[in-house]
């Protein structure tokens, strides 16, 4: 019977050894689990308290159930902030002047967010088995938060028409991020064995805003957070994904990120990741989320077997994965399969 070991995802975190291969994704659909196990829980989230211990016996028991050695749970900043939805689409963001930041209730946003979410990280915690912890936290990263109040077309206004302006709004959500994580790893970082930060930094080709802003506005912005989170002990993964190699360095040396998530192989095959950072950070990944759809023709076990053989052959610091997520667009029995051909390959 499969035993998890959370320290199986702190070791790849750490780019250490660990005693198998673990698997790890940045989140699965409630309704894939569903369709897998056949078991309705996804509605329970939104009861009272023992609504959501139910709904969190039955997510791990999925977890633990299919092979992996922590659970994926984080609860999303840009869902509290009021005006925030700009860097969905639904419109215009909040802040779009000088006047819009100086008025934003900035000094309520930690409140807020364990106003709407303490009670849930507290039902995760009842739930998690022996063996199991919890990798995450706190959702959304620095340049995601500010286009949740701006939009990234406004931001590139901003950036022209008030350069202070644009430089302040990521110091602010900076300031935000490491008042919510210091509060959150001091109330809840006993459930969790890696912390984690998702933060989309680009796309095909390269990223979002110029590799120079990134460097000099959001990455000294990752450093506080990723100090706060390795002064509780705990490993550091960025999930970002695009083409972002402009910017690796400095994510690696200065950022100080132990890890990093998300690969799509149209930018690059995920050995590009291994060979290229594999000797100075772990790599969490692997297999693009285009090849578990139905529309994908590729065979999911060869395939699923090529990406276990690149991490294979690193022989530490990876754990194996979707590139992304499971969406509730996949194909539930492509993912079964690919998990099963994991699990084969690991001797289980």
């Amino acid at each position: 019977m499969f035993q998890p070991n959370y320290m199986n995802i702190v070791n790849a975190a750490k780019n250490k050894k660990s005693d198998r291969i673990p698997m790890y994704e940045h989140n699965i659909s409630d309704a894939i689990i569903e369709e897998i196990t056949g078991t309705k829980y996804a509605e329970l989230f939104n009861g009272n308290f023992a609504d959501k211990q139910e709904y969190f016996r039955n997510y791990c028991k999925f977890i633990v159930d299919y092979g992996y050695d922590a659970v994926p749970w984080e609860l999303w900043v840009g869902a509290i902030m009021p005006g925030s939805g700009a860097l969905a689409g639904s419109g215009p963001g909040v802040i779009q002047t000088r006047a819009d930041f100086d008025k934003y209730p900035w000094d309520k946003l930690t409140d807020l967010f364990f106003d709407a979410f303490a009670e849930s990280f507290k039902a995760l915690r009842t739930q998690i088995p022996a063996g199991l912890k919890a990798i995450g936290g706190v959702g959304n990263g620095i340049f995601e938060c500010v286009q949740e109040l701006v939009g990234f077309e406004s931001l590139c206004f901003i950036k022209a028409d008030d350069e202070e302006l644009y430089e302040e709004l990521f110091v602010k959500i900076g300031d935000t991020l490491c008042s919510i994580w210091e509060r959150f790893l001091k109330e809840f970082g006993d459930m969790y064995c890696v912390c984690r930060m998702g933060d989309d930094l680009g796309f095909k080709s390269s990223t979002l805003l110029p590799p120079d802003d990134v460097k000099s506005l959001i990455i000294p912005q990752y450093k506080r957070v990723v100090d706060i989170i390795h002064a509780h002990d705990k490993p550091f993964l960025l999930h970002s994904c695009g083409s972002i190699f402009s910017v690796m360095d400095d994510l690696i040396n200065v950022a100080g990120i132990d890890a990093k998530h998300s690969n799509e192989d149209a930018i690059a095959p995920f050995s590009r990741w291994t060979e290229d950072y594999g000797r100075r950070i772990g790599n969490f990944g692997g297999l693009d989320t285009d090849a578990l759809c139905d529309i994908n023709d590729v065979d999911i076990i060869d395939y699923t077997t090529m990406v276990y053989e690149v991490c294979a052959k690193k022989g530490y610091g990876v754990a194996i994965g979707s590139g992304n997520s499971i969406p509730s667009y996949v194909s539930a029995e492509r993912y079964v399969k690919a998990i099963e051909t994991i699990r084969r390959l690991r001797g289980e």
